[in-house]
């Protein structure tokens, strides 16, 4: 076997070499000469095609004679892990990995070369030209991986230096206060803690590094996760973490809901005047991206959610799940009453079931991380991201001047120059949610950068099983409920006008007094209070409709009678079905009592006499002086004239209270229609109706809706003594 690697001593003295071992060490490493270390002892071999012409020409013309050289390394076995020759491959940099490549390239080209017939100095030479590498380097190179399997050469070439610079000195206290200061929620920053580090090492003689040293430290030593939770908290480290993705292949149009508010940046003007920024709840099908529905008001309350909700199922039925944050209006009692797992209401036996659950929608809320929303879990938020809905809308040509920025640092030039009225911002905003829509060419998975939200929709609509809601389950969401008490009167109030001025309104049905002291749910629509609204049991079972009964004027008659005629009407009928229900007459349910017997008559045993006491003796006739008879005298005289002016009417039939009540009301007629009366007249009628008779009457024709006309006693016009 041909010898290719010579020490130091085997080549002093040949052609072209110095005489002594340490000079051709010397001569070799200023040629660059490719060299390796000795398997045995100390020092390095050089290989033959790295040496002079002459050398080489020397040991190869008398390789034949001279005795074979000690075997080298090459010829032993070597060991090494190639998995930890890889992984250090792996830490170097691109620019490293791609040197190494380049040299494999050129070493395994010299190679080939060879195997061809090339004569290896001629193949070296011509690939050190083309690659403008030298010639000894490649040679280096190649006598260093010889050694590994030739399919972890790439692994070899790369440098497996590593450079330790020394480490500047920091002291262990002032290590630890420049981190206790970095990593903190409130994010100072990296200057602001070295300058208080230098402040405090120059009190306490600590030795500190440079800044830069500083910040080496920190990457080195206290991982990047680590960092961010200390200044950033859970939502920074949640960050970090890759986000899930879901496919809705599986899913249908309509099966899949989610909803968000968003806050327009947009100054609208409201009817009251107020000038604020709109806010809108929108809920969108997860399966198309499309929005379903949305409501717009001043601030995300239970009464929009409810609308729009409303609005949704009205038009496009009812889906199977709905996902949506757990605010306080999201999570209010009269959306998602009954749901066990609601957070921000206490479910009660009398909590009213809220709209989704009743109509069997799956309630899913959005995550909660260190107490706040996880809002990437809606899809609905991508579409108030960048690009988004706000974008097209508040950004509108028509909103010019009225748009605030997205921040208090990003207002534009115009910032409030003008607040656009309510009804022309409702305009565009229908106009965009229509256009946005229908836009093509989205890259959501279903629309494949291809198709728009509204074609992804009805592909799958029109082939999907979808529930309508009837005429009862409209009034789920057309109307919000609340567990209220039924009065004595067969009543129930509703407050929920009050926040909006529109104070309490009273509502009644005659199927309500039979529920008298028991709470129901009455459903209602707060924007049309003075209409009907809907009596429920807590268990969700229809009553009734109630009308609602207005406040009238004090003087508008019209408005008296229409109440007379309504409740006479309620008499007239309650009374004819008393009357059916009762077959029997009251003479013929006394017939069916037997005749009851006097029970024998018993005599005492033992009598106790009565005996009247001594002092029992008449009352004596009280003696009255004569300034109290005279006093008694006058009072029996006033009396009497008011007597004879309250029963100075026309004695046309006999008189009773009734009659009597019944003509002092059609004085009172009188003097409402501007006919001529004394001025005593007036003076009487108000004196009597200060009277417990005229109380008593009142109620009692009130409350039987009785007629004054039936008992007035004549047509004449009752008298009263002159003034």
């Amino acid at each position: 076997m041909t010898v290719e690697w010579f020490n130091a001593q085997q080549l002093a003295g040949l052609p072209g070499m110095p005489g002594t071992p340490q000079n051709v060490r010397s001569k070799l490493a200023r040629d660059g000469a490719t060299k390796r270390q000795r398997a045995t002892g100390k020092g390095y071999e050089y290989h033959l095609d790295s040496l002079p012409p002459d050398t080489r020409a020397a040991l190869i013309s008398s390789s034949a004679d001279a005795p074979s050289p000690q075997p080298s390394d090459a010829e032993e076995p070597f060991a090494y892990n190639a998995n930890q020759l890889w992984d250090a491959f792996d830490q170097k940099s691109q620019r490293q990995k791609d040197k190494a490549r380049q040299r494999l390239n050129a070493i395994n080209a010299a190679l080939a070369l060879i195997d061809a017939g090339e004569k290896r100095t001629a193949a070296w030479n011509q690939i050190a030209r083309e690659t403008g590498t030298s010639r000894a380097t490649l040679l280096r190179l190649y006598a260093g991986i010889s050694r590994y399997s030739r399919s972890d050469w790439l692994a070899a070439l790369v440098p497996h230096h590593h450079g330790s610079a020394p480490s500047a000195e920091i002291s262990d206290a002032a290590w630890e206060m420049f981190k206790a200061d970095f990593l903190r929620n409130e994010r100072p920053t990296y200057a602001a803690c070295y300058h208080r580090l230098e402040r405090a090492a120059q009190a306490h003689d600590w030795v500190i590094p440079s800044l830069a040293t500083l910040k080496r430290k920190m990457s080195r030593e206290i991982s990047r996760p680590v960092r961010v939770f200390a200044r950033d908290g859970p939502q920074g480290l949640m960050r970090l973490y890759p986000s899930q993705q879901r496919t809705v292949k599986d899913l249908h149009a309509l099966q899949w809901i989610s909803g968000d508010g968003y806050q327009h940046n947009v100054f609208v003007e409201w009817p009251n005047g107020e000038i604020a920024r709109p806010k809108t709840w929108f809920w969108q099908d997860v399966y198309s991206r499309k929005i379903l529905a949305y409501r717009t008001d001043q601030t995300e309350h239970s009464d929009l959610l409810r609308l729009s909700i409303g609005d949704l199922l009205d038009q496009w039925g009812i889906p199977s799940d709905a996902t949506i944050d757990n605010t306080r209006a999201a999570a209010n009692k009269w959306l998602t009453g009954g749901v066990p797992n609601r957070y921000r209401f206490k479910v009660r036996d009398d909590d009213p079931l809220g709209i989704l659950p009743a109509l069997d929608i799956s309630v899913h809320w959005t995550s909660v991380i260190d107490g706040k929303g996880h809002g990437q879990a809606k899809p609905v938020e991508r579409a108030f991201g960048v690009g988004g809905l706000g974008e097209y809308i508040d950004k509108h040509p028509y909103l010019a001047g009225s748009y605030t920025g997205a921040n208090v640092s990003s207002k534009p030039e115009n910032y409030r120059s003008r607040a656009i009225p309510l009804a022309d911002f409702i305009r565009i905003l229908n106009q965009e949610v229509i256009a946005w829509n229908a836009k093509g060419k989205r890259r959501s998975e279903m629309a494949d950068g291809v198709k728009s939200f509204d074609q992804v929709f009805f592909e799958s609509y029109e082939n999907s099983i979808i529930r309508k809601p009837n005429d009862a389950q409209k009034r789920l969401w057309m109307l919000a409920a609340e567990a209220i008490l039924v009065q004595r009167d067969a009543t129930v109030t509703l407050d929920a006008g009050a926040a909006v001025g529109k104070g309490r309104n009273r509502y009644h049905a005659p199927d309500l007094i039979e529920l008298v002291g028991q709470r129901v749910v009455v459903r209602f629509d707060p924007q049309d209070l003075h209409e009907y609204v809907y009596i429920y049991s807590l268990d969700g079972k229809y009553i009734c409709d109630a009308p609602c009964i207005d406040a009238t004027g004090f003087g508008d008659t019209e408005a008296g009678r229409e109440f007379t005629r309504a409740r006479k009407q309620w008499m007239r009928a309650t009374k004819e079905s008393a009357k059916a229900e009762t077959q029997m007459s009251a003479i013929e349910v006394a017939g069916q009592l037997p005749d009851s017997e006097q029970p024998a008559d018993v005599a005492a045993k033992i009598v106790r006499p009565f005996t009247a006491p001594d002092r029992m003796v008449a009352n004596p006739k009280p003696t009255v002086t004569d300034d109290q008879q005279r006093a008694i005298d006058e009072f029996r005289n006033e009396h009497a004239r008011d007597t004879a002016t309250v029963l100075n009417m026309p004695q046309c039939h006999e008189r009773d209270s009734r009659t009597i009540y019944a003509d002092w009301i059609v004085l009172e007629r009188r003097i409402q229609q501007g006919e001529p009366v004394t001025a005593q007249q007036i003076r009487d009628l108000n004196r009597y109706k200060t009277t417990s008779d005229y109380t008593a009457n009142r109620e009692f024709f009130d409350d039987f809706g009785l007629s004054i006309d039936d008992y007035a006693s004549c047509t004449k016009k009752p008298d009263s003594r002159s003034g």
